[in-house]
């Protein structure tokens, strides 16, 4: 059935990606939020598929603790499920992304003119000032701001140093961080061919408010996003839904010194 599922998943996914590259002449012949309509249909219907062709769940907890005006938010990055996912959850947002991705032909052109910020992760802290104006603008626009922490897709269970600029531009646009754990990567694993069946939680933790130091911000985002998303590895495991990727993600945790109470 894993053979089944993934197969169905890929011939709906490309289907879907073909049918709103069509629209590319539109999206780069209009204004910018047309392009955000025709790509966020793309990622909407992605999700879709993906839910449909495996026979997944989707559980969003936390809603209440979104906050009224601009926010950055900070998410753990375990898939590609999230890339496409926050736009259902959240609505019209920016992502702060890497320069490479917007060489990719249609999809690289949808973002740019969609207005997402790319930056060149090999300039170091010059990409700092660049990167703030352009979420001031996004954020004065009503575009909330996606930013992945830790600046790559990391296994489910591990974790890499969070980077340094959500921190600097949670200081500079005075805005609340809204942080999201979750267990995407033991669903839609990256760099795999598989799609396993489940529940995917994504959970919104309370907002980091402004007033703290970055520095301090960010350690308490590090620690937030990372409790939670362990307990969602936990919880999942402890699940009879568990897929069979679970057991890596709990050695991944078991190996940083996490305490795991699932069975491995």
């Amino acid at each position: 059935m894993l053979f089944v599922r993934s197969v169905f998943f890929h011939i709906l996914f490309y289907l879907n990606f073909f049918a709103h590259a069509a629209m590319t002449p539109i999206a780069l012949l209009t204004p910018s939020h047309v392009a955000w309509l025709i790509g966020s249909n793309w990622m909407t219907r992605s999700i879709d598929v993906w839910r449909f062709s495996t026979g997944s769940k989707i559980e969003v907890r936390g809603l209440e603790n979104i906050p009224e005006g601009g926010f950055i938010i900070a998410s753990k990055h375990q898939s590609t499920w999230e890339t496409l996912g926050l736009a259902k959850i959240f609505g019209r947002i920016t992502y702060i992304m890497k320069r490479e991705l917007m060489n990719i032909p249609i999809f690289g052109w949808f973002c740019a003119k969609a207005k997402m910020i790319p930056i060149d992760r090999g300039s170091g802290s010059k990409v700092i000032k660049p990167m703030t104006e352009k979420a001031r603008e996004a954020v004065n626009e009503g575009r909330n701001i996606v930013i992945f922490m830790e600046g790559t897709r990391v296994p489910a269970g591990g974790m890499l140093p969070y980077k340094v600029g959500v921190a600097r531009l949670y200081g500079e646009l005075q805005c609340p961080i809204v942080p999201i754990a979750l267990n995407t990567g033991l669903f839609w694993p990256r760099n795999s061919f598989w799609r396993y069946s489940g529940k995917v939680i994504v959970e919104i933790l309370p907002p980091i408010m402004p007033g703290l130091r970055p520095k301090e911000a960010l350690a308490r985002l590090e620690k937030e996003v990372e409790d939670a998303t362990n307990r969602l590895l936990i919880e999942t495991a402890q699940s009879p839904e568990a897929p069979e990727t679970v057991d890596a993600a709990l050695e991944r945790l078991k190996a940083r010194g996490v305490e795991v109470t699932a069975p491995v």
